[in-house]
């Protein structure tokens, strides 16, 4: 007679995704929201361009932007505060929104310091663009993906592609007037995707630049240019050979998404 105790138990009758059936599901995450250092700024904001940086050369280009003014942050509430320093540091994970101090004051920039996880990009699109910012027109700065492009990357190359909204190409002379349109075959996806639906959606001119290289001593210099040259001519962005921190930060930044609420 065979022994109850301590004979091997048959196989579950389950599948292993019909015993998640059993746990309860995870709270919902709060949705992400903008929070202003001045509570009576004039709600909705409504700059003539809104300026998205994403990519870790434009990061670096804005953060070294003198002529700006920290007017609040977008608030992701699965980020952690923890390890964020006092004043504004290219280490920090933050997303931090800036006013131009150009002639007319209305160029915001919004530096994304931080991982969006795919599933919150088109949250976070919604809170930046058509409700309490609405802007006349969105530049969004990104990097080229080796998975998302087809053909081959050369290491020792700077070039970048846009794509545009059809109420940017309904305009005339494009915002990007010298950059080249993203080959086809290739695709774009998260949160720049989301940001470009977005300005799709709300009928604004919006445009996607995505750069090469990704990182690299190169790709500051030529954001940096593509920019005085197409988006704020005459801005001193005051970069110079001898910053740092740009090497740490952009080889740290772009790591899979860590959150406590994602654990």
């Amino acid at each position: 007679m065979e022994d109850v105790l301590t004979e091997i138990p048959p196989p579950s009758r389950f599948f292993q995704e019909d015993l998640n059936n059993f746990t309860p599901p995870l709270p919902p995450l709060p949705s992400p929201f903008l929070l202003f250092s001045n509570p009576k700024l004039d709600a909705p904001l409504r700059p003539t361009l809104l300026i998205v940086a994403i990519s870790s050369p434009s990061l670096s280009v804005f953060h070294h932007l003198s002529s700006k003014t920290l007017i609040g942050s977008l608030i992701l509430p699965e980020i952690p505060f923890s390890g964020n320093s006092i004043e504004p540091s290219l280490t920090d994970k933050s997303c931090n929104i800036y006013a131009v101090n150009d002639v007319d004051g209305r160029i915001l920039v919004v530096s994304v310091q931080c991982s969006v996880a795919a599933e919150r990009s088109h949250a976070v699109a919604k809170v930046l663009i058509g409700e309490e910012i609405i802007p006349e027109r969105v530049l969004i700065l990104d990097s080229i993906q080796n998975r998302n492009f087809r053909g081959k990357l050369p290491p020792d190359e700077t070039f970048a592609f846009k794509l545009e909204t059809s109420a940017a190409r309904k305009e005339g002379p494009s915002l990007l007037k010298d950059v080249d349109y993203f080959p086809s075959g290739s695709m774009v996806d998260g949160l720049p995707a989301a940001l470009l639906s977005r300005c799709q959606l709300k009928n604004i001119k919006g445009t996607l630049c995505v750069s090469w290289p990704e990182f690299g001593g190169s790709a500051v210099p030529f954001i940096q240019s593509l920019l005085q040259k197409n988006v704020l001519p005459g801005m001193d962005f005051g970069l110079n050979n001898g910053e740092d921190g740009y090497s740490w930060f952009s080889q740290n930044r772009n790591r899979p998404f860590d959150s406590e609420l994602y654990t």
